[in-house]
């Protein structure tokens, strides 16, 4: 798989300077390329008080295939996606069956069945629904010489690192600045919530993210991580549903996977 170069910035300075309020996450910049992905972030300062900003900060991540991005809130219909996730919640035990693979274990949906496909590198595991593909859910074991899943930085820096778990266009071509996509720009993604709990002494990430492109016939799709490292290696638990099939059930099989994931 051929690499892709990677810019973690608050803002573009060639398309927008509202969005260059300080920060402490590092800055890089670059030259863009056609084919370079720009990560931005736009975060809402809440009051103390209210908010642990630690464990349930709301960020909102744009990732634009193809061409510069500029950073921008996510919506309040995106971001009620991500208000009611269970996170390391207990699922049904009707509705998952438990498995144990080496190191891990987890809650899987009881009517998902294991598939063959491979998708990703250090894949050990995969099921999927059995009415519709789109749905499915992987676990990836892959080494690493972190010593916790801090070191890879903040969940959005992580995330980053890993973005071929989102998936990458195939089109590079110009296109026009139509149906919520800027123009050259086929893919979009947005993070929804962010967590960071720990569970027997161990960190973890936490992340949901919905992602659209424009040809997509399922209005995008939900993708929830959970990883963490233990022991030289680095777990990530993805599962998936799309935007329609989120809402007509699919939601709590993806969210009740990943919050159930965890490792030895």
């Amino acid at each position: 798989m051929a690499a892709t170069s990677f810019f973690h910035a608050l803002s573009t300075p060639a398309r927008s300077s509202s969005s260059s309020s300080s920060s402490s996450s590092p800055r890089l910049q670059a030259p863009i390329k056609p084919n370079q992905i720009i990560i931005c972030r736009s975060q809402k300062r809440e009051d103390a008080s209210i908010v642990d900003a630690s464990v349930s900060r709301r960020l909102a991540l744009t990732v634009l295939i193809g061409a510069a991005a500029v950073g921008t809130k996510v919506s309040p219909a995106d971001a009620a996606y991500g208000e009611a996730a269970n996170v390391f919640g207990k699922p049904k035990s009707t509705e998952f069956t438990q498995y144990e693979g080496p190191g891990f274990k987890l809650s899987i949906p009881a009517k998902w069945n294991p598939s063959k496909e491979v998708e990703y590198p250090g894949q050990v595991l995969r099921y999927e629904d059995n009415f519709d593909t789109t749905s499915n859910l992987s676990v990836m074991v892959t080494p690493t010489d972190k010593k916790s899943i801090t070191d890879f930085g903040a969940p959005e820096e992580f995330l980053s690192k890993v973005d071929y778990l989102l998936g990458k266009q195939a089109y590079f071509g110009k296109t026009a600045s139509e149906g919520g996509f800027e123009q050259d720009a086929v893919a979009i993604a947005n993070i929804l919530e962010v967590s960071t709990p720990e569970v027997n002494g161990k960190k973890y990430y936490y992340l949901s993210v919905l992602t659209r492109t424009a040809d997509g016939d399922e209005g995008g799709k939900h993708q929830l991580i959970t990883a963490t490292v233990s022991d030289g290696k680095l777990y990530i638990c993805k599962a998936q549903a799309g935007d329609k099939r989120w809402f007509k059930g699919a939601r709590k099989y993806v969210e009740g996977s990943t919050s159930s994931f965890s490792v030895a």
